[in-house]
């Protein structure tokens, strides 16, 4: 691994620690393609190294986050009991399919739910006093 490597993951990991503390993402939206384009591992190869960095992203981001009060404990410890399941689910696909059809699977879901947060950020505020469906953010 030469010093021009190095510095790349450097970068990567600063800028997904960056944004997974300020929007909550970092793994699949910045590790993988960071990897594959700029390092040049196989898609396989990048969401496997993901799935290992993202565990300490997410352990810093959550730790800091209760501080403020931001934790929804019993969604977190539902979706965390419940993701290893997927986990295995995905990792024998993942070892099944083409390296194509994982690039164009990855590349499809990062499109929906661009496109989903884009049209709800740009839906019309709700008048004071309504409700949400998500219910209180501390909730």
């Amino acid at each position: 691994m030469d010093a021009l490597e190095v510095t790349g993951l450097l970068a990567i990991g600063f800028c997904a620690g960056m944004l997974g503390g300020l929007v909550g993402v970092g793994g699949g939206v910045l590790f993988v393609p960071g990897l594959v384009f700029f390092l040049g591992l196989s898609q396989l190869d990048a969401l496997s190294t993901s799935l290992v960095a993202i565990v300490f992203v997410a352990t810093v981001g959550a730790w800091r986050q209760r501080r403020y009060g931001n934790v929804r404990m019993r969604d977190g410890l539902i979706v965390g009991i419940l993701s290893p399941i997927g986990v295995v689910v995905g990792t024998v696909v993942a070892n099944a399919v083409s390296e194509r059809a994982l690039e164009l699977s990855f590349a499809a879901v990062q499109v929906f739910f661009a496109w989903s947060l884009a049209r709800r950020a740009l839906r019309p505020p709700e008048p004071a006093g309504a409700s949400s469906p998500s219910g209180p953010a501390n909730g």
